[in-house]
């Protein structure tokens, strides 16, 4: 399974609104529809936020989130990784919520605090759909995304401990890649080490080829063989990149959440089938070949679907 490549889907996310997109999944049904079509075109991994299904606002509500999990599960084998940062904007009980709740396979987990500014996103539109958006937006001009040692602490506990959860641990420079290795040697965390390289979030590092290249040269200087990785890029950056990161021996993540684009100039990707459908095509093209869930599963050593609480 080495030369196997996991495809991630990042369904919905927190950065987007519904302004920017009208093919951006926000209610339950959305949601369904748009995991399965993923699951189906070859992402092992669906990776989950949940929106106010009335105002498509970011939640973290329980029931937001049950009401497509369980759908999912019944109708796909696919790997479900829910959020944990849910937004920069909820606390961090908030943004657990789900998780507890739902005991799942794979959680993300934001390996440290930083600016994440998508406010520059608020001066590309001039009405919006929802009266919350633009004000959501600008907000990150001045909040800190709080995700502190004690905070990683209570999670590696509560999920990892807890629960049986592995985790994606998202690094958006390469001081997050330094915590994960300090957690590693405390022996908080343990191998197969699944990291997301997170390239282009603003306050974190850029997404550009040398970067991808410094992060995993950092990462191969801290952890050695005990890590995995996957790369994430924003925005027009998300094929090529998620390209490169395949060359170097990773994985790729694609995704409304990361890019609303089909991935050549500026049109809107219809679903995100769209765009797992393009990655897989341009990997197996060169050559590679794509995990089926099962395979992820034990690429990551996940403790299997059948112990979720969902």
């Amino acid at each position: 399974m080495a030369d196997k490549i996991i495809l991630t889907c990042a369904l919905t996310g927190s950065i987007h609104t519904p302004t920017m997109s009208p093919h951006l999944p926000v209610t339950a049904d959305e949601m369904v529809e748009q995991a399965l079509g993923a699951a189906e075109a070859g992402a092992a991994v669906l990776h989950v936020h949940a929106r106010d299904p009335e105002t498509g606002r970011p939640s973290a509500r329980v029931d937001d989130f049950m009401g497509f999990l369980p759908r999912i599960k019944q109708s796909s084998d696919a790997v479900i990784n829910i959020s944990t940062g849910g937004s920069s904007q909820m606390t961090l009980e908030e943004r657990l919520s789900p998780s507890l709740a739902a005991k799942p396979e794979m959680c993300s987990l934001n390996m440290g605090s930083m600016n994440f500014g998508i406010f520059p996103l608020a001066g590309r539109y001039e009405t919006w759909k929802h009266e919350w958006e633009k004000g959501f937006l600008e907000a990150t001009r001045d909040v800190v995304f709080k995700n502190t040692f004690a905070d990683i602490e209570t999670i590696l506990s509560d999920l990892g401990e807890g629960c049986g959860t592995r985790f994606e641990f998202e690094c958006y420079d390469a001081g997050h890649i330094q915590t994960v290795a300090y957690f590693l040697k405390k022996g908080l965390i343990r191998p197969p080490i699944f990291i997301q390289f997170v390239l282009g979030i603003l306050g974190g590092i850029d997404a550009s080829p040398e970067s991808l290249l410094f992060m995993k040269s950092t990462a191969d200087r801290l952890l050695g063989d005990a890590y995995r990785f996957s790369v994430l890029a924003a925005g027009r950056h998300q094929m090529r990149l998620g390209t490169m990161g395949a060359v170097l021996g990773g994985n790729a993540r694609v995704g409304l959440e990361d890019s609303l684009t089909n991935g050549a100039g500026r049109a809107l990707a219809p679903d995100n089938a769209h765009q797992v459908a393009r990655i897989r095509r341009i990997l197996e093209e060169m050559g590679f070949a794509i995990a089926t869930p099962e395979e992820a599963r034990a690429m990551l050593d996940l403790k299997g679907a059948d112990r979720v609480a969902f």
